[in-house]
């Protein structure tokens, strides 16, 4: 009876080492690194399981024991988390246990799309269309439509979309963005009329934005954006038209082709500031911050003109006399 025993015993512990070290070699199989070279995508699909997912790694040469994965799903299915869908960026040197955990968190991979400020809302709407992976709900659709699904059917959508990098993953929608964007700027706008000077001549903070868009388009040297904004306020305080070519080029829509003609200066469109009074009646631009702040914000001076010396600044005037000069230098010599 006890040789009966000391055998059982024997017997017991060869199956516990047996086990522990079946345990640890399971568990060295799941801490092993995933067989890849270089940074490589991966997608879990919508609904997929931990079991299709560790099939299709496997199928692909990524995970070389997939028998241990699929019995860590069956013995552990409380330590796995939930997968989301969406492209993952898997790395070299990750365990199997790392890639499982990554496929379950936040960290899909991301793009940029990048509104530069004074892009009209046209050229944002291309470049959504032309954007791989996203989905594309908006394509095709007017632009009242796209505002109307935005709950904003009441507004022109010129210059309501802040200009920046945005990050989206596959499969987000580019309504998303919009939203996003437009959002953004509604925020932006509501803090820089905050804090806009007394005294100037814009009924609200819609007139802003639209003046924002004026001095967004007429300058790209950044630090000229509160002398435009000036010249603007003082042409607006004096009654004076803002003539200022950007106007021009935004009435005449697809059919500016590169050059304004004196006839184009002359034709009667809404946005046309050489004959309309005023501020043209919507944005005819993206502006940033940086525009809008100046639009509330403008530097003091005394200049009512100003010309572009063709290095991307502007020679300011401040009597008709020294403008024409100016464009005698800069425009009609050139």
């Amino acid at each position: 009876m006890l040789r009966l025993v000391k055998i059982l015993l024997v017997l017991v512990v060869l199956a516990a080492v047996a086990l522990l070290a079946g345990h640890r070699y399971w568990q060295s199989r799941l801490a092993a690194p995933i067989a890849v070279e270089e940074p490589t995508l991966y997608e879990v699909p919508a609904g997929a399981g931990f079991h299709r997912v560790v099939g299709e790694l496997a199928e692909r040469g990524v995970l070389a024991d997939e028998w241990a994965f699929r019995l860590l799903v069956r013995l552990e299915p409380e330590s796995l988390p939930a997968l989301r869908p969406g492209e993952y960026r898997l790395m070299p040197g990750m365990s199997g246990r790392e890639l499982l955990a990554l496929l379950g968190s936040h960290e899909v991979v991301t793009y940029p799309l990048t509104i530069p400020e004074g892009w009209t809302f046209h050229q944002m709407r291309e470049a959504l269309d032309a954007a791989p992976k996203l989905d594309h709900r908006t394509a095709g659709l007017s632009d009242a439509e796209v505002m109307a699904l935005l709950d904003r059917d009441e507004r022109h959508p010129e210059g309501w979309f802040f200009p920046d990098t945005y990050r989206y993953h596959k499969g987000l929608s580019d309504l998303e963005i919009l939203r996003q964007a437009l959002e953004r700027m509604e925020a932006t706008l509501d803090s820089v009329w905050e804090t806009r000077d007394e005294d100037l001549p814009l009924e609200d903070a819609y007139e802003a934005l639209i003046l924002a868009s004026l001095v967004e388009r007429e300058t790209g040297a950044p630090e000229e954006r509160p002398r435009i904004a000036g010249v603007f306020t003082r042409r607006l305080e004096r009654g004076m038209r803002l003539q200022t070519d950007p106007t021009v080029i935004y009435g005449m829509g697809e059919r500016f082709e590169g050059n304004i003609t004196r006839a184009d200066l002359r034709e009667p469109t809404p946005y046309n500031t050489y004959v309309i009074e005023g501020l043209p009646p919507t944005p005819i631009a993206l502006p940033g911050r940086a525009a809008l702040e100046a639009a509330v914000q403008p530097a003091e001076g005394e200049s009512l003109y100003f010309v572009a010396r063709g290095d991307g600044t502007h020679h300011f005037s401040r009597t008709l006399r020294e403008h024409n000069n100016a464009v005698n230098r800069y425009i009609r010599n050139r």
